[in-house]
């Protein structure tokens, strides 16, 4: 493949609309020293400032507490027992965050922490609260910076991990792309280090068995993960419909020379993000719910809208927010589906309201919409005419 066929592919980092990037601790910690790489950290914010200059939104996930962490505490070369990572963590948390607002406070660009685990991607109210979050971060311009919460994980205390939690963070806010920065330029058909017949992969269209069984160990000691959890992570991505890409890391302005077409390897979806979500709430067999409306909101429904509290006449069943829920027509088909943001109490609360007047029926300030236009799917009996 040529540098003009890979600038072709790279097109899919710079149009993204929303952009995960993950940085391992080889990348961000000097193995040596055990010190921040200030010099290579500074030449990535300068490519994610390049990001955010073309109006696209970037989060990261990022590695590297418990690398600089230890040092800071004295704790030996090799494997740390979990309370010493937990502490390695702690530690080393509070220098990864302020070197990351230091430089991107240079270039104007306001930085949230927030800290997770796998788990916080897996549990459905933990699940919607770190998606609001994120969203209304991204919405405000910010660039959250994501680290696994080492210092109460504890099976998730791994560097593959991240690789996941990348993933899970893509899926979870509906991102267009996902980059892993490495320590190696992509997939081989073999470990290259041990195999000088390994060929490299450029871009890989579905993950079968023979994909999956390319995969190696990890090429650093920073961490145990390695091309294994990256491939662990394609799945989710582009389960997504998010296409993922796995690059070498280890040079200056590492998602410029993407970019500019250098090797790489890209795992591809079948469909958008927004078709794959809108599958998903549409594929639910048994919604936990529903939701009546009247004719003007099936109007709305109809020509794209959200629906809000105004059009809806009764709620049925028991539901949570998060649940999906079917919505039923005055004559009582169905009319569409989708994820409902209040619970079947709340919406019952505030059924034929102004969104204005829901924070004083409930006491709380939710979402204006009792379902979101984009975690809604119509049927398609009726967007072919039958109402």
């Amino acid at each position: 493949m040529t540098v003009a066929d890979r600038k072709l592919i790279a097109r899919r980092l710079t149009e993204a609309k929303r952009v995960v990037v993950k940085v391992g601790s080889a990348l961000l910690v000097d193995g040596e020293k055990g010190r921040l790489n200030r010099a290579w950290l500074e030449s990535f914010v300068g490519d994610v400032a390049s990001l955010r200059k073309r109006g696209q939104e970037v989060i990261l996930v990022s590695s590297g507490a418990i690398a600089l962490g230890r040092r800071h505490l004295g704790l030996n070369p090799g494997k740390l027992k979990l309370e010493e990572s937990q502490a390695a963590a702690a530690v080393g948390q509070i220098r990864l965050a302020h070197a990351y607002k230091e430089l991107l406070d240079a270039h104007e660009i306001t930085v949230a922490q927030i800290l997770l685990t796998l788990g916080d991607t897996e549990q459905r109210r933990r699940y919607l609260n770190a998606r609001g979050t994120l969203n209304t971060l991204l919405s405000l311009g910010a660039v959250p910076v994501i680290n696994e919460n080492d210092t109460v994980a504890t099976a998730e205390i791994r560097y593959g991990d991240n690789d996941r939690l990348a993933a899970r963070v893509a899926q979870m806010v509906g991102a267009d792309c996902l980059v892993l920065l490495s320590d190696i330029d992509g997939l081989y058909t073999a470990n290259p280090a041990l195999d000088p017949d390994a060929e490299f992969i450029a871009r890989v269209l579905e993950i079968t068995p023979a994909i999956e069984a390319m995969a190696g160990g990890a090429a650093s000691d920073m961490g145990t993960g390695g091309m294994q959890t990256k491939i662990a992570a394609a799945k989710i991505a582009v389960g997504a419909g998010c296409h993922l890409c796995i690059a070498k890391g280890a040079v200056q302005h590492p998602l410029q020379r993407i970019e500019d077409g250098a090797r790489c390897t890209w795992f591809v979806p079948t469909s958008t993000p927004m078709a794959t979500r809108k599958q998903w709430i549409a594929g639910t067999l048994k919604p936990a719910g529903a939701i009546v409306v009247d004719d003007g909101a099936v109007r709305a429904l109809m020509g794209g809208k959200s629906l809000l509290p105004a059009g809806v006449t009764r709620a049925i069943g028991r539901f949570e927010r998060g649940d999906t829920v079917s919505i039923i027509g005055p004559d009582g088909s169905e009319v569409a589906r989708g994820i409902c943001a209040y619970s079947d109490g709340d919406a019952a609360r505030i059924i034929g309201r102004k969104s204005a007047d829901i924070e004083t029926v409930l006491g709380f300030r939710g979402r204006d919409e009792i379902v979101h236009r984009d975690d809604l799917v119509l049927i398609k009996a009726h967007v072919s005419g039958t109402l």
